[in-house]
């Protein structure tokens, strides 16, 4: 039986443990998209995570949803995430971007061409967006054509491409959260009647697409994907209802060989022992709100190969060594997560002092 310190391969990869820092969104980037000048550091604080996974990073202006957060398809985008893979790989550590397209999550305010959002169908997700003008209501996206679902396709493959261009060790694409991959995987936020609508299977259609893309332009070994089976999150409520649909998906990714599969665990045990079974391959499990007497529990009871850890990531960039020494945690201070461009609640987190 493996624990949480031993090493493991994933893709070409060997990881000196299993843990690893989820992504989250900092929106610290710069108004064109490229990482803060803050990013290296604060990505190679945290190196000694098993494998980081960076802050949801758009490949597209359609892609973008949230004030300041990253892109990955310009020039400017490439020399930006270059500094911070090279800041990571210099600490020793491993990077995957995580490719975030938003879809309906997103208002005019906030993306460079100020356009409404797209997504699978024309469904409000009756959620608010905070704007540069205040918290205002995400407006009816427009439904994208099937022409501009394959062009959407092709964005993600193009920004994996940029992303190993920018030295990124492999990418992770965010089919989970409400965002657009998972409204296409939604009943309730697709409702189109072409080959990505209706069925199972072609519900499945678009994910599955996106990821055989992306392994096509960088390699299966460098290409992961999130999902979140269940959660109630951007508007979407599958509940249990679309359980078979993460099982053919869980087999379909198993054919590709990519290098992980990251579940957001919502709860469904049963589920996730069928996606464990079915995958084969590395599997990461996040469960939010993970106390820190059970870290390591999903990889000593084989229900996962990984597991991720954000908000204690965040907080305390020297977590490995603290979970090794048993030294206090930092407090969290949750009102600077999105909060500028300073050091403050981003780069200051202390590390423990020693002994």
């Amino acid at each position: 039986m493996n624990n949480i310190w031993s090493p493991i391969n994933v893709g070409t990869m060997q990881l000196p443990h299993r843990l690893a820092m989820a992504p989250m969104t900092r929106s610290r980037a710069k108004p064109d998209g490229t990482p803060s000048d803050l990013a290296p550091e604060y990505y190679a604080q945290r190196a000694t995570m098993g494998l980081l996974i960076t802050e949801g990073t758009q490949p597209s202006d359609d892609g973008q949803g949230y004030l300041a957060t990253p892109g990955i398809y310009t020039d400017e985008h490439v020399a930006g995430w270059r500094k911070v893979t090279d800041a990571v790989h210099a600490a020793g550590g491993r990077v995957f971007v995580q490719l975030m397209h938003v879809g309906r999550i997103s208002h005019p305010e906030n993306t460079p061409h100020r356009r409404q959002p797209v997504a699978p169908s024309a469904i409000v997700p009756g959620v608010d967006m905070f704007t540069m003008k205040g918290t205002q209501a995400i407006p009816e996206p427009r439904e994208l054509t099937n022409a501009e679902v394959k062009r959407t396709i092709a964005d993600f493959a193009h920004a994996a491409a940029r992303a190993i261009e920018a030295g990124a060790d492999g990418v992770e694409i965010h089919g989970a959260n409400g965002y657009l991959v998972h409204q296409f995987l939604a009943p309730d936020a697709n409702q189109r009647s072409d080959e990505y609508g209706g069925s199972m299977e072609n519900r499945a259609r678009f994910a599955i697409e996106v990821v055989r893309a992306v392994a096509d332009a960088i390699g299966p070994e460098k290409t992961a994907i999130r999902v979140s089976p269940g959660a109630l999150t951007g508007g979407i409520a599958e509940g249990r209802n679309n359980d078979n649909l993460y099982r053919y998906l869980a087999a379909e990714f198993a054919k590709m060989g990519i290098a992980y599969l990251h579940v957001l665990h919502a709860g469904n045990e049963a589920l996730l022992a069928d996606i464990r079974k079915l995958f084969g391959g590395v599997l990461i499990v996040n469960r939010p709100g993970r106390k820190r007497e059970q870290i390591g529990s999903d990889v000593a009871g084989s229900l996962a190969d990984m597991e991720s850890l954000g908000v204690m990531a965040l907080a305390n960039p020297d977590l490995v060594v603290r979970l090794k020494t048993d030294a206090s945690f930092n407090e969290v201070r949750s009102q600077l997560f999105y909060a500028g461009g300073g050091t403050e609640g981003y780069i200051d987190y202390p590390t423990a002092e020693p002994a």
